[in-house]
């Protein structure tokens, strides 16, 4: 019998990629269900009777909105992983994978890179304190679900991701897609410079979400219940990134302009992957140059 998969959020962008490898699985969106109204989940429950849930389903955004919402980050994903994991329960899934966030981790830990073990050595970074501890808490739940109800949840911690077809707002996009398109933008306009947010020195992760749907669908093939974060090993900074997509983008003599006024967020949150690498030791995620060229790639596929 082929187990019934929902993958909530099934319209962002792992969903897209995770269709690739799962081709059968119910992709939900907030358009089907209201994942933050207690009736909404139970009559999704009940409307397709899930063996298993992905659930990737939350609100995200930028650091500016992340800094004037902060009530609406912290109980919207609250409302929706706690409604979704208890009904899972309730509705006897046998398996739940919730997707965090590095964005769980401490603000400053002693050594770097953070292993799974260092979730609770401190509070998340002020610039996403809210989302944080809400996905934070997820975490919490599923391991307490875990001990109390012997279930066989789990949760996978990913690093920033990005993508084609992801969102290139500027409220709303990440910075490798919001980076890309600047970059795009300024060719075609003719113009000499890039803006980007504060000065650079931030270091980040960032991992193509074809790599992290590939982990997805490697979990539930290969039966794998434990918990773990999910990371490309290149940990480098923005400006190290600005130069590496103007590079990919044939584009090394757009200036980059520094605005200091605006916040850089958390210095480093870079995490450790010897777990995943050693529950799936062929893990071989694709290099930020090369990633970049796709995104690229899309831009120009778009308008020809």
């Amino acid at each position: 019998m082929i187990d019934k998969i929902i993958i909530t959020g099934g319209s962002g962008l792992v969903g897209k990629y995770l269709k690739r490898y799962l081709p059968n699985g119910i992709y939900l969106s907030s358009k089907d269900f209201d994942l933050t109204k207690e009736e909404d989940v139970k009559n999704m429950y009940l409307s397709h009777k899930p063996d298993i849930i992905i659930h990737l389903a939350a609100k995200v955004g930028g650091i500016i909105d992340n800094i004037s919402k902060p009530a609406e980050y912290f109980t919207d994903n609250i409302l929706m992983n706690t409604l979704l994991l208890e009904y899972a329960r309730k509705n006897n899934v046998k398996r739940f994978i919730g997707v965090l966030s590095t964005c769980i981790f401490p603000d400053v830990v002693e050594s770097y890179p953070m292993s799974e073990e260092v979730m609770h050595n401190g509070p998340p970074t002020e610039t996403n304190f809210s989302y944080g501890y809400a996905k934070r808490s997820m975490a919490v739940q599923i391991d307490a679900y875990n001990k109390q109800y012997d279930t066989k949840y789990q949760y996978l911690t990913p690093c920033n991701l990005y993508g084609v077809g992801d969102k290139d707002d500027e409220k709303n996009s990440h910075f490798v897609t919001s980076l890309v398109k600047k970059i795009y933008n300024t060719k075609i306009n003719n113009e000499k410079s890039i803006i980007l947010f504060g000065d650079g020195t931030p270091l980040r992760q960032f991992m193509f979400a074809d790599d992290f749907a590939k982990v997805i669908y490697e979990v539930i093939d290969k039966e794998i219940y434990d918990s773990f974060n999910v990371a490309n090993i290149e940990n480098l900074t923005i400006k190290e990134m600005a130069n590496i997509a103007l590079s990919s983008c044939d584009a090394k003599y757009l200036n980059v302009v520094w605005d200091k006024t605006k916040p850089n967020g958390q210095y480093r949150k870079d995490v450790s992957i010897d777990k995943l690498k050693s529950l799936l030791p062929n893990f071989n995620p694709l290099p930020l140059s090369e990633g970049i060229k796709l995104i690229y790639k899309n831009y120009y596929d778009k308008i020809s």
